[in-house]
């Protein structure tokens, strides 16, 4: 007689249902396609609401509702986060501030620098994890507890010390700003929210990086636009009271360490979009400053 074969036991957690559901990860290339068709319906939005067009700027936005919305942009730049996409931006931050952030926690037993991050998608980046920051999130549209749902531009400004920041983080908000003007304003905000140089007087490690603002952007922005360069942006930012202290360009992306050199919000300097390199196959992102 034939003897019958012993099958493997399952074991008991085979036998459960999930208790969560990993999000359908989606393609490098889609992920890029929707964010490229947000950013370009917003350009118009904007477009439609300065002539007045109210029928254009309904139909946009029926557009922008039919793609998710902002919530569902929010998850393909999540998505573009994931390590095998280009991972998380804060860690060249980290990277590059390592060597006077750990100065600065041997010499103050660990008490955070303060940092404002906008536009903020997770509390799990290398900033987060690293215990050298106290870190404010805020986001058009809160992804989780922990994000602070509020316009950066309708954030009140700081009335004391108390509410400024060591280090502030734009990164891949700037590009969502729909118009030109917006973008130079946005710039111009950020120094209301740093310490002034110099905050840190006992200490000449963190002087020398801090106050500073990390900005991130898609690299064709800077390296194939019509009316933006490196020149220019660091013009630009030069204006505002920023020098240029660290910077990386990759295929996808471009990051700055801009430090904060004077007390000042600018010079005063007007930036009009004036076109730098001519081309045909050049993208129309620019910075005004008026």
């Amino acid at each position: 007689m034939a003897v019958k074969k012993k099958r493997p036991q399952k074991s008991l957690a085979s036998t459960r249902p999930p208790t969560v559901q990993r999000p359908k990860s989606i393609s490098r290339t889609a992920t890029k396609a929707l964010i490229n068709k947000h950013h370009l319906l917003e350009k118009r939005k904007q477009q439609a609401i300065a002539k007045g067009d109210r029928a254009a700027e309904a139909a946009i936005s029926a557009e922008i509702t039919a793609l998710g919305g902002l919530e569902h942009y929010q998850k393909a730049s999540l998505q573009g986060q994931r390590h095998d996409r280009g991972g998380d931006s804060s860690r060249v931050l980290m990277d590059w501030l390592q060597p006077c952030l750990s100065e600065h926690k041997a010499a103050s037993e660990g008490i955070p620098l303060r940092m404002l991050e906008v536009g903020a998608l997770s509390t799990q980046n290398a900033c987060s994890k690293s215990g050298h920051f106290s870190i404010e999130r805020i986001d058009l549209n809160s992804q989780g507890e922990g994000i602070l749902q509020q316009d950066f531009m309708q954030r009140p400004l700081p009335k004391n010390a108390s509410e400024r920041f060591d280090v502030l983080s734009l990164s891949l908000v700037l590009n969502f700003v729909p118009d030109a003007e917006g973008r130079g304003e946005m710039l111009r905000r950020t120094t209301q929210f740093l310490h002034p140089p110099g905050h840190h007087l006992s200490s000449p490690s963190l002087n020398g990086s801090f106050p500073s603002l990390f900005l991130v952007l898609p690299a064709p922005c800077v390296t194939n636009s019509r009316y933006l360069d490196e020149e220019r942006l660091s013009a630009i930012m030069g204006s505002l009271s920023y020098t240029k202290a660290a910077t990386k360009t990759t295929q996808r992306l471009v990051y700055y360490l801009w430090k904060r050199d004077s007390a000042t919000s600018g010079r005063g300097e007007r930036f009009a979009k004036k076109e730098l390199r001519p081309g045909s196959f050049r993208n129309n992102f620019a910075i005004v400053l008026k």
